[in-house]
């Protein structure tokens, strides 16, 4: 499906993306292969329409990088990978910027509105968009009998499901369209708690014994298997307290849907650093551990969003040689082929989660002892004041866990555009869910050995020892440092009931420089798009905004 992806041609489509709810009306699948009435004949014909979906979270538009299909004036920013990524930890304490965009000012001072940014605008839109493409295939393929379709229906099934629980996630209550609303009515909202019922229902089908999902291993890497359904209802499960405001929980279901994606036959990856690495879609290490991911290609599907935005975002000139030092090049080598000396990690954030030997500021090199610490630290502060200061480029932590080197130590810096995938879904992730359910269902601590048995795989590989016991903290601060920069921190922090509290502070929290205040909690989600409430009068805003 790799070069399935990379090759479809995106051009000219109907599908302008400006206006969701209007996205709706359309069916047009490539005005520039085929026709509406002739678009789907063969089995590869609907790969191709499999694709187009697949591709909405990577391509930006349906000509080139520069170029945005969404209302948004930076064509980078408009992609869903970067946004969302932005969303869920520059809200929170683990990723902060210098840059003086409306979007990075609005995201990590908890000051967005309905009127929404590039952020809210790109995964709202992006979101909206896979469902509609995703119905559009589906209500194209229903009751059409060929060898293969039932598979590629499942699969379209999933995407709409991982689609809707970001817009679940970040949104609370998004428009719930189904195939019937292309050409119909405009969609209405269900609720965040029956849209919850309704995921999980479409994934607990889709993982069951006997579904159309094709199996794990069935269908070619990135893609989604019944290994990606199981996977992604434990994490729906996790957070299934928050997404019904308190009145269910479900962490015996959590904690029994991460073991059957653990006994699917998925391995940890011997070496973390794999995992990042710009050729971790082609390296079985890595993609052994790699449930589900969004697929990049430096010459295929370039975008300056993606997992480009992580490999040139977070260093600068400086860090990238000090970087390529420490990693045995030659002097004045840069391991980012950009530098766009943005990104920041807060110091607090590091020393609160990671375990690392020898931390110095202001001086040279990395700052730390990296032999003698976490192995999933990959940080620099080479020349840095130790407390972030959005008005400094020279302060806070430096991340270099997505790297522009391969497995075989080869750097890719002659373009500017990453191949790294980014790991929607990974193996460690279900080993943190049954973990935290399991300490969920005893009190709040665990000694269960399947636990502890997980957990120490994870800091094994880590080259950490194990603590006595499991308790939820602990289990936070493995998610923090396992996890880091993959899209995770906001929601673990409303779960924990963090997220809003003035007890748990950081940089800019609340638009303070100190962060000792306590936000709204209407922000544990966004807005919906102002846009979309003009258009179908159907929706109504979130609380508070």
């Amino acid at each position: 499906m790799k070069k399935l992806i990379y090759s479809l041609t995106l051009a000219a489509s109907v599908l302008t993306m400006n206006s969701c709810i209007g996205d709706l009306d359309t069916v047009s699948l490539n005005e520039t292969v085929k026709s509406d009435i002739d678009a789907y004949h063969t089995l590869a014909d609907y790969e191709m329409g499999l694709a187009y979906i697949y591709g909405s979270f990577s391509l930006v538009s349906q000509s080139d990088p520069g170029s945005s299909d969404i209302a948004v004036d930076d064509a980078g920013q408009s992609e869903f990978t970067r946004q969302f990524v932005v969303l869920n930890e520059m809200s929170a304490d683990a990723l902060k910027c210098t840059w003086g965009d409306s979007y990075i000012t609005d995201t990590q001072n908890a000051s967005w509105t309905s009127t929404g940014n590039a952020a809210t605008i790109a995964v709202y839109s992006r979101g909206m968009v896979t469902v509609t493409r995703a119905n559009e295939f589906l209500k194209r393929t229903e009751g059409v009998e060929m060898e293969g379709l039932a598979g590629l229906r499942a699969e379209a099934r999933f995407l709409r499901a991982y689609a809707y629980w970001v817009l679940m996630d970040l949104y609370g209550n998004p428009p719930f369209a189904l195939p019937e609303n292309i050409n119909g009515e405009a969609p209405s909202q269900i609720g965040r708690p029956a849209l919850a019922a309704w995921i999980a229902g479409e994934l607990e089908e889709l993982a069951a014994d006997g579904s159309d999902m094709p199996e794990v291993g069935s269908v070619p890497y990135p893609r989604a298997t019944k290994g990606a359904a199981q996977a992604l209802l434990a994490r729906l499960y996790l957070n299934y307290e928050v997404y019904t405001d308190g009145a269910e929980t479900k962490w015996e279901e959590a904690r029994d849907a991460a073991e059957k994606v653990i006994n699917m036959g998925y391995q940890p990856c011997p070496n973390y650093a794999e995992l990042f690495m710009q050729d971790n879609g082609e390296n079985s290490n890595a993609t052994q551990e790699i449930i589900f991911a969004i697929a990049y290609d430096r010459d295929k599907t370039q975008s300056w969003g993606g997992t480009t935005h992580l490999v040139s975002g977070n260093l600068d000139d400086d860090a990238s040689k000090v970087v390529a030092m420490a990693l045995g090049f030659p002097e004045g080598t840069h391991v980012a082929p950009e530098r766009w000396n943005g990104y920041h990690i807060p110091s607090e954030y590091v020393s609160q989660n990671f375990e690392l030997s020898g931390v110095t500021w202001g001086g040279s090199g990395l700052g730390y002892d990296r032999a003698n610490s976490d192995k999933r630290a990959f940080f620099c502060n080479e020349g840095n004041e130790e407390a972030f200061d959005n008005s400094s480029t020279k302060s806070g932590w430096r991340c270099w866990k997505f790297i522009a080197i391969d497995s075989k130590g080869e750097l890719h810096t002659d373009k500017n555009f990453s191949s790294i995938d980014f790991p929607i879904i990974r193996l460690a992730e279900m080993y943190l869910i049954y973990a935290e359910a399991q300490a969920r269902m005893d009190g709040g601590t665990t000694t269960d050995a399947k636990a502890m048995s997980y957990i120490k795989i994870l800091r094994d590989r880590a080259g950490l020892s194990m603590p006595l016991y499991l308790d939820l903290d602990f289990i936070l601060k493995e998610r923090a440092c396992e996890l880091m920069l993959e899209g995770h921190r906001r929601t673990d922090l409303i779960r924990y009931g963090y997220f809003t509290s003035m007890s748990f502070s950081w940089p800019y929290k609340g638009g303070i420089p100190g962060g000792g205040v306590a936000i709204d909690d209407f922000r544990t989600i966004y807005p919906l798009l102002q846009s979309d409430l003009t258009e179908n009068p159907n929706l109504k805003q979130n609380p508070g905004y």
